[in-house]
């Protein structure tokens, strides 16, 4: 099973986590899109504020992959081992 691990300022988002700080879901996912599906099913608002209407991620948020940033380029359709981590965070911007 991979690990989804979703960053504390995620958490507004999850209706049932009272506690802040990180929070680690598992999932049964075979691929990011799998993996993705099942933790939106749980905590739906989390799509919109991930995903664009598109399905593409959203430029607030950055997702590493085993501790390697997603990039556009990146497949989605990959295969996820059980031990695979996924961090979701908000990505930092500004200037």
């Amino acid at each position: 099973m991979a690990k989804v691990v979703l960053a504390s300022a995620l958490t507004r988002h999850l209706p049932d986590v009272s506690t802040p700080g990180e929070v680690a879901l598992q999932t049964h996912g075979a691929t990011l899109t799998e993996a993705l599906g099942e933790v939106f099913v749980r905590y739906p608002a989390l799509r919109s504020y991930i995903l664009d209407e598109h399905g593409g991620v959203r430029r607030h948020v950055a997702i590493f992959v085993d501790g390697i940033a997603l990039s556009d380029k990146a497949h989605p359709q990959a295969a996820l081992t059980q031990s695979t981590e996924i961090y979701i965070m908000q990505a930092l911007s500004g200037g």
